[in-house]
């Protein structure tokens, strides 16, 4: 968010290590694997948050299904949230996928690509 305060910054910085720490110790569905959660956008009330999510070496699909879990399972994450997290309202979390690893991941295989084939043609 561009119009977010440095107080709303610290909550949001402070509420993504949170949550990865719940959920690499407490969610124990394998259908999640290794998620990482990329970022936390709070909304200036701190009433809501969007909270950017990948699983790791997955396909989109993957993350997507962990999204929708993560989503049935914030209940449990936001009473665990206020349990580690000093704050008058505990955000309502709304788990969506990132897809900017997968652009990365993307990417980076274009460019191994092009590589091998620069590579081939100069053996030539």
């Amino acid at each position: 968010m561009s119009n977010e305060t440095p107080r709303t910054r610290r909550v949001a910085e402070q509420v993504q290590r949170e949550l990865a720490t719940i959920i690499r110790d407490e969610i124990r569905d394998p259908r999640i694997g290794s998620v990482t959660v990329s970022g936390v956008e709070l909304a200036r009330d701190l009433g809501h948050a969007r909270v950017f999510m990948t699983v790791l070496g997955a396909e989109a699909a993957a993350s997507e299904e962990a999204a929708g879990i993560l989503n049935r399972a914030s209940g449990f994450l936001r009473r665990e949230l206020g349990r580690r997290v000093r704050l008058r309202t505990v955000p309502a979390l709304r788990f969506v996928h990132d897809p900017s690893f997968d652009r990365g991941a993307h990417l980076t295989s274009l460019i191994d690509r092009v590589v091998e084939e620069d590579d081939a043609h100069r053996d030539d």
